[in-house]
């Protein structure tokens, strides 16, 4: 499976060792750990919502939204714009939007998906 993300990959000669690297994105890796929190990121890789377009969409309460939108804000993976009486919430960067698909595409039970990584074939075959 070929696949354009859009993503710039980090050159791995300018990175920190791998142990390093683990630490910085552990915390990361943690927020979006929980399924609400990556169900909230989904709708947010379609464009920015507010808290109450999130909450209409998910079925999830406002103050669970709430919620869950703060450690993806800690983590900088989310940001959020006032706007009038409520908040917007975005995406940091489209460029997260493409890994974030790819994310759903593999935990799906479409044909990409299981091409892509959830196959009983042996690598190589």
């Amino acid at each position: 499976m070929s696949q354009d993300l859009g993503v710039r990959l980090l050159d791995p000669d300018g990175l920190a060792s791998a142990a390093g690297q683990a630490q910085l994105l552990a915390p990361q890796l943690k927020a979006l750990s929980d399924p609400n929190r990556l169900h909230l990121l989904l709708l947010l890789a379609d464009g920015p919502r507010s808290v109450r377009e999130l909450t209409e969409l998910s079925g999830m309460s406002q103050t669970l939204v709430s919620h869950h939108l703060a450690p993806l804000r800690e983590q900088g993976l989310v940001t959020v714009t006032p706007r009038g009486r409520s908040n917007v919430h975005a995406l940091c960067c489209e460029a997260l939007a493409g890994p974030v698909r790819l994310l759903a595409t593999l935990a799906s039970l479409t044909p990409e998906g299981a091409d892509a990584c959830c196959s009983d074939r042996p690598i190589g075959s």
